[in-house]
């Protein structure tokens, strides 16, 4: 019954992400969000941690989300729309951690990330990307604190996953598993992805779609 259910869900997933996606709109503020008529799933993580490219992976294509080599890019709330009609958003949030962005906007990141995860009904579930090279950095553990403190429900999901050893990326992926067991929002399971190579896209894909019907 469990594998029956969870082979619908994978497919759904894969049906739904090789529709229609499309960029809807930049919110630099919580006044200009889109209005809260679809479940929505938020990418959260350190500036350059790949999360422009794990959102390309996710929906098939190169162009979607604009990637950069240079940190602090996204400086605005992204909105996607997945699904013609649309089931659901993906929200690309201002990356954090970036020392050189100037105290003034990253005082403004950190009111409008706050007043987002607090105040959005539709936000089913938040993903906080953490670099599989590095583990959880302080900055991130500032995130899941947030995130705890805003009661929103989070998974971890380990990015560039294809670029540490095997041996380094299992020590990683446990400590991870660890870390998330100490917080109440957090999802135990860890999950484990690289963009490059595709590895876990299709299970984090039908994770979205799972928690955004929950």
């Amino acid at each position: 019954m469990t594998d029956q259910a969870g082979g619908d869900l994978d497919e759904r997933a894969r049906k739904l992400f090789a529709g229609p996606i499309a960029f809807l709109k930049g919110a630099p503020t919580i006044a200009f969000l889109p209005d809260p008529t679809l479940p929505e799933i938020a990418f959260a993580g350190r500036s350059n941690v790949g999360k422009s490219s794990l959102l390309n992976a996710l929906a098939g294509r190169s162009g979607l989300a604009r990637t950069s080599v240079t940190p602090g890019r996204t400086q605005e709330l992204n909105f996607f729309e997945v699904g013609a009609p649309a089931a659901l958003r993906l929200v690309d949030m201002p990356g954090y951690g970036y020392a050189k962005a100037p105290p003034a906007v990253v005082a403004q990141w950190r009111r409008t990330l706050r007043d987002f995860l607090r105040g959005r009904l539709v936000l089913k579930r938040a993903l906080l990307l953490i670099d599989a090279r590095h583990g959880i950095k302080p900055v991130d553990a500032e995130m899941m604190a947030m995130l705890d403190q805003a009661a929103v429900g989070y998974r971890l999901v380990l990015t560039k996953a294809d670029k540490p050893r095997a041996s380094e990326l299992a020590a990683i992926e446990a400590a991870t598993a660890a870390e998330a067991r100490r917080h109440p929002a957090a999802f135990p399971q860890v999950e484990v992805t690289s963009a490059e190579t595709g590895l876990g896209i299709a299970a984090l894909r039908a994770a979205i779609v799972g928690d955004a019907e929950n």
